[in-house]
């Protein structure tokens, strides 16, 4: 069952939009390798210190590329998150373009109390990230939604990243 939004597509969105829907998975092809990677970044957001954090969040996406044979991004990680009267915004991914390198932005603080978020959170805002970079680079989708199968896919890296623990549910699109 599509969401919402699928309604107000243009037929060329719908087509791509029913690609990335399919797609449930991402299978990591040595997913034990990458788990103490994932530790490192929860051990890095507890010392509350963003330059440790961005650097093991950065190992990890990095080697996470590596494995899928995709290309790498950048990845800075910010304090406090944005907010506005629409919400807080815990990541961003931006495409690049011909010219410049994709970019994942990850904020560790919440904008209202600007305490460091729970790992689970922040490693699930990394592989929502990273999964629209895979849409683009490793699915060849021509475009990036939020659909069932994004979200599936991105809880099938999170159980891969961190055996044994379910991943919180996705927000509704």
């Amino acid at each position: 069952m599509p969401f919402s939004y699928y309604h107000r597509l243009a037929p060329r969105q719908k087509k791509i939009y029913q690609q990335s829907d399919a797609i449930e998975t991402v299978v990591l092809p040595d997913a034990r390798s990458l788990q103490p990677l994932a530790a490192a970044v929860g051990a890095a957001l507890q010392t509350e210190e963003r330059l440790a954090t961005q650097a093991a969040t950065t190992h990890l996406i990095d080697s996470l590329h590596t494995q899928l044979r995709v290309p790498p991004v950048e990845v800075v990680v910010l304090a406090k998150r944005p907010s506005r009267d629409w919400g807080e915004l815990h990541g961003l991914y931006e495409f690049g373009g011909a010219r410049a390198r994709p970019r994942i932005t990850l904020w560790m603080r919440t904008a209202q109390r600007r305490q460091v978020v729970a790992f689970r959170t922040f490693l699930r805002t990394v592989l929502h990230e990273v999964g629209h970079h895979l849409d683009y680079h490793l699915l060849r989708l021509q475009d990036s939604f939020h659909t069932e199968g994004f979200y599936k896919r991105e809880s099938s890296l999170f159980r891969q990243l961190v055996p044994g623990e379910a991943p919180a549910k996705p927000p509704a699109a």
